[in-house]
Protein backbone atom coordinates (compact mmCIF):
# COMPACT_ATOMS: atom_id res chain seq x y z
CA UNK A 1 0.00 0.00 0.00
CA UNK A 2 0.86 3.90 -1.07
CA UNK A 3 2.81 5.32 1.99
CA UNK A 4 2.41 9.38 1.72
CA UNK A 5 3.32 10.65 5.03
CA UNK A 6 1.97 14.32 6.03
CA UNK A 7 4.50 16.00 7.66
CA UNK A 8 3.49 19.34 8.63
CA UNK A 9 0.62 20.48 6.15
CA UNK A 10 3.01 22.10 4.02
CA UNK A 11 5.41 19.36 3.43
CA UNK A 12 3.99 15.94 2.45
CA UNK A 13 6.66 12.77 1.32
CA UNK A 14 6.37 9.99 -0.85
CA UNK A 15 7.48 6.52 -0.06
CA UNK A 16 9.26 5.82 -3.36
CA UNK A 17 9.24 1.95 -3.20
CA UNK A 18 13.36 2.18 -4.01
CA UNK A 19 14.95 -1.02 -4.24
CA UNK A 20 11.19 -2.34 -3.71
CA UNK A 21 11.74 -1.78 -0.41
CA UNK A 22 9.33 0.37 1.44
CA UNK A 23 10.77 3.73 3.89
CA UNK A 24 13.85 3.19 2.04
CA UNK A 25 13.71 6.30 -0.19
CA UNK A 26 11.62 9.53 -0.18
CA UNK A 27 10.43 12.33 -2.12
CA UNK A 28 9.51 15.38 -0.54
CA UNK A 29 6.65 17.62 -1.88
CA UNK A 30 6.32 21.58 -0.70
CA UNK A 31 3.13 22.55 -1.62
CA UNK A 32 3.89 26.57 -1.95
CA UNK A 33 2.82 28.68 -5.15
CA UNK A 34 5.70 27.16 -7.04
CA UNK A 35 4.88 23.00 -5.86
CA UNK A 36 8.29 21.64 -5.39
CA UNK A 37 9.73 18.22 -5.13
CA UNK A 38 13.25 17.36 -3.45
CA UNK A 39 14.18 13.82 -5.26
CA UNK A 40 12.99 11.49 -7.29
CA UNK A 41 14.90 8.43 -6.47
CA UNK A 42 16.35 6.30 -9.47
CA UNK A 43 13.13 4.82 -12.91
CA UNK A 44 11.99 2.21 -11.19
CA UNK A 45 10.48 4.70 -8.43
CA UNK A 46 8.79 6.98 -10.69
CA UNK A 47 5.52 5.16 -11.34
CA UNK A 48 5.44 4.95 -7.15
CA UNK A 49 6.27 8.81 -7.53
CA UNK A 50 2.93 9.76 -9.93
CA UNK A 51 1.02 7.94 -7.58
CA UNK A 52 2.00 9.45 -4.52
CA UNK A 53 1.25 12.91 -6.58
CA UNK A 54 -2.45 11.63 -7.41
CA UNK A 55 -3.18 10.63 -3.86
CA UNK A 56 -2.24 14.50 -3.20
CA UNK A 57 -4.72 15.53 -5.98
CA UNK A 58 -1.28 16.85 -7.91
CA UNK A 59 -0.98 17.04 -11.65
CA UNK A 60 2.31 16.82 -13.37
CA UNK A 61 1.65 19.94 -15.13
CA UNK A 62 1.47 21.92 -11.73
CA UNK A 63 5.24 20.60 -10.65
CA UNK A 64 7.47 23.63 -10.92
CA UNK A 65 10.53 22.51 -9.62
CA UNK A 66 12.22 19.06 -8.99
CA UNK A 67 15.80 19.66 -6.62
CA UNK A 68 17.89 16.76 -6.53
CA UNK A 69 20.60 16.68 -3.60
CA UNK A 70 22.85 15.24 -5.22
CA UNK A 71 22.75 12.97 -8.65
CA UNK A 72 24.06 9.33 -7.32
CA UNK A 73 21.32 7.37 -9.08
CA UNK A 74 19.27 6.59 -6.07
CA UNK A 75 18.64 10.42 -5.66
CA UNK A 76 17.90 11.63 -9.04
CA UNK A 77 18.95 8.76 -11.89
CA UNK A 78 15.00 8.86 -12.57
CA UNK A 79 14.88 12.68 -13.14
CA UNK A 80 14.96 12.71 -16.87
CA UNK A 81 12.07 9.99 -16.80
CA UNK A 82 10.02 12.05 -14.94
CA UNK A 83 10.96 15.38 -16.60
CA UNK A 84 9.22 14.18 -19.78
CA UNK A 85 6.07 14.23 -18.04
CA UNK A 86 6.43 17.75 -16.09
CA UNK A 87 5.78 20.03 -18.80
CA UNK A 88 6.12 23.02 -16.78
CA UNK A 89 9.15 21.93 -14.52
CA UNK A 90 12.77 22.50 -13.98
CA UNK A 91 15.63 20.49 -12.42
CA UNK A 92 17.61 22.19 -9.90
CA UNK A 93 21.13 20.81 -9.06
CA UNK A 94 24.46 21.76 -7.79
CA UNK A 95 26.45 23.06 -10.52
CA UNK A 96 29.23 20.60 -10.29
CA UNK A 97 26.15 18.26 -11.31
CA UNK A 98 24.46 19.57 -14.29
CA UNK A 99 27.36 18.13 -17.32
CA UNK A 100 26.47 14.43 -15.87
CA UNK A 101 22.38 15.17 -16.14
CA UNK A 102 23.08 16.17 -19.72
CA UNK A 103 25.09 13.58 -20.40
CA UNK A 104 24.59 10.51 -17.94
CA UNK A 105 27.54 8.68 -19.97
CA UNK A 106 29.88 8.67 -16.75
CA UNK A 107 27.20 8.45 -13.99
CA UNK A 108 26.10 5.23 -15.56
CA UNK A 109 29.16 3.79 -16.38
CA UNK A 110 30.38 4.72 -12.26
CA UNK A 111 27.07 3.11 -11.29
CA UNK A 112 27.66 -0.14 -13.03
CA UNK A 113 31.00 -0.69 -11.88
CA UNK A 114 29.46 -0.83 -8.16
CA UNK A 115 25.82 -2.53 -9.27
CA UNK A 116 27.00 -4.70 -11.74
CA UNK A 117 24.59 -7.50 -13.47
CA UNK A 118 22.29 -5.69 -10.56
CA UNK A 119 22.27 -2.35 -12.52
CA UNK A 120 19.02 -2.40 -15.14
CA UNK A 121 17.21 -3.66 -12.52
CA UNK A 122 17.83 -1.52 -10.31
CA UNK A 123 18.37 2.11 -12.21
CA UNK A 124 17.21 1.63 -15.77
CA UNK A 125 16.64 3.86 -17.74
CA UNK A 126 18.78 7.16 -17.07
CA UNK A 127 16.85 9.64 -19.36
CA UNK A 128 19.67 12.72 -20.96
CA UNK A 129 17.84 15.96 -20.04
CA UNK A 130 18.14 19.23 -21.69
CA UNK A 131 20.68 21.80 -20.56
CA UNK A 132 17.50 24.54 -21.32
CA UNK A 133 15.62 22.44 -18.13
CA UNK A 134 18.36 22.61 -16.05
CA UNK A 135 19.14 25.60 -12.98
CA UNK A 136 22.39 25.63 -10.64
CA UNK A 137 22.74 27.18 -7.49
CA UNK A 138 25.70 27.75 -5.96
CA UNK A 139 26.43 28.08 -2.27
CA UNK A 140 23.96 30.29 -0.26
CA UNK A 141 22.00 31.19 -3.24
CA UNK A 142 18.24 31.01 -2.76
CA UNK A 143 14.90 29.60 -5.08
CA UNK A 144 11.68 31.48 -4.26
CA UNK A 145 8.95 29.01 -4.30
CA UNK A 146 6.67 31.22 -2.32
CA UNK A 147 5.41 34.89 -1.70
CA UNK A 148 7.20 34.22 1.97
CA UNK A 149 9.60 31.09 1.06
CA UNK A 150 12.91 31.03 -0.24
CA UNK A 151 14.78 27.86 -0.28
CA UNK A 152 18.79 28.40 0.69
CA UNK A 153 20.86 26.39 -0.92
CA UNK A 154 24.35 25.59 0.62
CA UNK A 155 27.70 22.82 -0.42
CA UNK A 156 27.49 20.18 1.61
CA UNK A 157 30.23 17.79 0.25
CA UNK A 158 31.51 14.22 2.28
CA UNK A 159 28.99 12.30 0.42
CA UNK A 160 29.81 13.50 -2.92
CA UNK A 161 31.47 16.79 -4.41
CA UNK A 162 28.29 17.70 -6.18
CA UNK A 163 26.41 17.73 -2.82
CA UNK A 164 23.96 20.86 -1.17
CA UNK A 165 21.64 20.70 1.68
CA UNK A 166 18.03 22.78 1.10
CA UNK A 167 17.09 24.95 3.90
CA UNK A 168 13.93 25.66 4.43
CA UNK A 169 12.80 28.63 6.66
CA UNK A 170 9.61 27.98 7.14
CA UNK A 171 10.44 24.76 9.45
CA UNK A 172 14.04 25.66 10.02
CA UNK A 173 14.77 22.47 8.54
CA UNK A 174 17.44 21.41 5.95
CA UNK A 175 17.32 18.35 3.11
CA UNK A 176 20.00 16.47 3.77
CA UNK A 177 20.69 14.52 1.09
CA UNK A 178 23.42 11.59 2.21
CA UNK A 179 25.14 14.39 4.14
CA UNK A 180 24.05 13.12 7.25
CA UNK A 181 23.66 10.36 6.80
CA UNK A 182 20.89 7.76 6.62
CA UNK A 183 17.62 7.34 8.98
CA UNK A 184 16.62 4.12 9.33
CA UNK A 185 13.01 4.80 9.63
CA UNK A 186 11.79 1.24 9.90
CA UNK A 187 13.52 0.94 13.63
CA UNK A 188 10.95 3.64 14.58
CA UNK A 189 7.83 1.19 15.20
CA UNK A 190 10.57 -0.91 17.68
CA UNK A 191 10.79 2.63 19.20
CA UNK A 192 14.62 2.71 18.53
CA UNK A 193 16.44 5.53 16.12
CA UNK A 194 19.14 4.64 13.70
CA UNK A 195 21.29 7.23 12.20
CA UNK A 196 24.86 6.10 9.74
CA UNK A 197 26.33 7.77 7.35
CA UNK A 198 26.67 6.68 4.05
CA UNK A 199 30.28 6.52 2.42
CA UNK A 200 29.99 4.92 -1.34
CA UNK A 201 31.75 5.68 -3.74
CA UNK A 202 33.68 7.38 -5.08
CA UNK A 203 33.76 10.59 -3.81
CA UNK A 204 33.68 9.80 0.21
CA UNK A 205 35.42 12.29 2.14
CA UNK A 206 35.03 12.15 5.87
CA UNK A 207 36.30 14.76 6.63
CA UNK A 208 34.56 17.27 4.85
CA UNK A 209 31.13 15.10 5.38
CA UNK A 210 32.18 16.22 9.36
CA UNK A 211 32.58 19.35 8.41
CA UNK A 212 29.43 19.79 6.84
CA UNK A 213 27.36 18.00 9.97
CA UNK A 214 29.49 20.72 11.77
CA UNK A 215 27.80 23.29 9.52
CA UNK A 216 24.22 21.67 10.16
CA UNK A 217 25.00 21.76 13.85
CA UNK A 218 25.78 25.43 13.39
CA UNK A 219 22.18 26.23 12.34
CA UNK A 220 20.45 25.47 15.23
CA UNK A 221 17.97 23.12 13.09
CA UNK A 222 14.69 21.73 14.27
CA UNK A 223 13.84 19.74 11.65
CA UNK A 224 16.22 16.94 9.47
CA UNK A 225 14.62 15.68 6.02
CA UNK A 226 16.82 12.65 4.88
CA UNK A 227 16.79 11.14 1.50
CA UNK A 228 16.80 7.67 3.19
CA UNK A 229 14.18 8.49 4.77
CA UNK A 230 11.84 10.42 6.99
CA UNK A 231 12.54 13.01 9.25
CA UNK A 232 13.61 14.04 12.68
CA UNK A 233 13.26 16.31 15.25
CA UNK A 234 15.93 14.57 17.17
CA UNK A 235 18.57 17.06 15.45
CA UNK A 236 21.44 17.21 18.03
CA UNK A 237 21.35 13.26 18.53
CA UNK A 238 21.02 12.16 14.53
CA UNK A 239 24.12 14.38 13.72
CA UNK A 240 25.87 13.43 16.92
CA UNK A 241 25.16 9.83 16.56
CA UNK A 242 26.64 10.02 12.46
CA UNK A 243 29.55 11.92 13.42
CA UNK A 244 31.10 9.53 15.64
CA UNK A 245 29.87 6.23 13.02
CA UNK A 246 32.14 8.43 10.72
CA UNK A 247 34.90 7.73 13.08
CA UNK A 248 33.97 3.98 13.81
CA UNK A 249 33.75 3.47 9.86
CA UNK A 250 36.96 4.66 8.92
CA UNK A 251 38.63 3.05 11.91
CA UNK A 252 37.33 -0.58 10.58
CA UNK A 253 38.41 0.45 6.68
CA UNK A 254 41.76 1.24 7.85
CA UNK A 255 41.83 -2.18 9.60
CA UNK A 256 40.48 -3.75 6.67
CA UNK A 257 42.80 -1.46 4.18
CA UNK A 258 45.88 -3.29 6.01
CA UNK A 259 44.43 -6.18 5.77
CA UNK A 260 45.17 -7.55 2.21
CA UNK A 261 46.94 -6.09 -0.45
CA UNK A 262 43.98 -6.72 -2.72
CA UNK A 263 41.10 -4.16 -2.75
CA UNK A 264 38.26 -7.17 -2.56
CA UNK A 265 40.42 -8.30 0.52
CA UNK A 266 39.97 -5.03 1.82
CA UNK A 267 36.62 -4.40 1.09
CA UNK A 268 35.59 -8.09 2.19
CA UNK A 269 37.17 -7.50 5.44
CA UNK A 270 36.16 -3.68 6.18
CA UNK A 271 32.29 -4.88 5.23
CA UNK A 272 32.49 -7.79 7.95
CA UNK A 273 34.16 -5.44 10.30
CA UNK A 274 31.58 -2.95 10.36
CA UNK A 275 28.73 -5.70 10.39
CA UNK A 276 29.71 -7.22 13.28
CA UNK A 277 29.96 -3.57 14.69
CA UNK A 278 26.04 -2.73 13.92
CA UNK A 279 24.74 -5.78 14.40
CA UNK A 280 25.56 -6.57 17.94
CA UNK A 281 25.05 -3.12 18.71
CA UNK A 282 21.52 -3.37 17.33
CA UNK A 283 21.30 -6.88 19.42
CA UNK A 284 22.26 -4.77 22.72
CA UNK A 285 19.51 -2.44 21.87
CA UNK A 286 17.04 -6.02 21.56
CA UNK A 287 16.26 -5.33 18.01
CA UNK A 288 14.99 -8.78 17.22
CA UNK A 289 17.85 -10.55 14.61
CA UNK A 290 14.39 -11.13 11.94
CA UNK A 291 13.67 -7.63 11.21
CA UNK A 292 14.16 -6.50 8.11
CA UNK A 293 16.58 -3.62 9.15
CA UNK A 294 19.36 -6.36 8.82
CA UNK A 295 18.38 -7.18 5.37
CA UNK A 296 18.76 -3.50 4.33
CA UNK A 297 21.82 -3.02 6.09
CA UNK A 298 23.70 -6.12 4.36
CA UNK A 299 23.70 -4.13 1.33
CA UNK A 300 24.40 -0.91 2.67
CA UNK A 301 27.32 -1.69 4.24
CA UNK A 302 28.86 -3.26 1.22
CA UNK A 303 28.40 -0.27 -0.58
CA UNK A 304 30.06 2.22 1.89
CA UNK A 305 32.52 -0.62 1.82
CA UNK A 306 33.60 -0.28 -1.18
CA UNK A 307 33.21 3.64 -1.18
CA UNK A 308 35.76 3.37 2.26
CA UNK A 309 38.06 1.71 0.65
CA UNK A 310 38.14 3.87 -2.44
CA UNK A 311 38.87 6.97 0.23
CA UNK A 312 41.65 5.05 1.28
CA UNK A 313 43.37 4.47 -2.16
CA UNK A 314 43.16 8.02 -3.17
CA UNK A 315 44.96 8.98 0.30
CA UNK A 316 48.24 6.72 -0.83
Amino acid sequence: MLNTIDIDGRIKLIDLNDLNQPKRTGSYVLLEDSITLIETSASPSIPYLKEGLAKLNIGLDQIKYIILTHIHLDHGGGAGLFLKDCPNAQIVVHPKAARHLIDPTRLELGARAVYNEQFDQLFHPIIPIPKSRIITKENEETLQIGSKTSLIFYDTPGHANHHFGIYDPVSNGMFTGDTAGIYYWTLKEHGFDLFLPTTSPNQFNPLAMIESIKFFEQKNLSVLYFGHFGFTKKVALALDTVKNWIHKFVECSKKGYLSSELDERRIENTYLALRAAIFDFLYSEQVPKDHPVFATLELDLKICSMGLIDYLDKKE
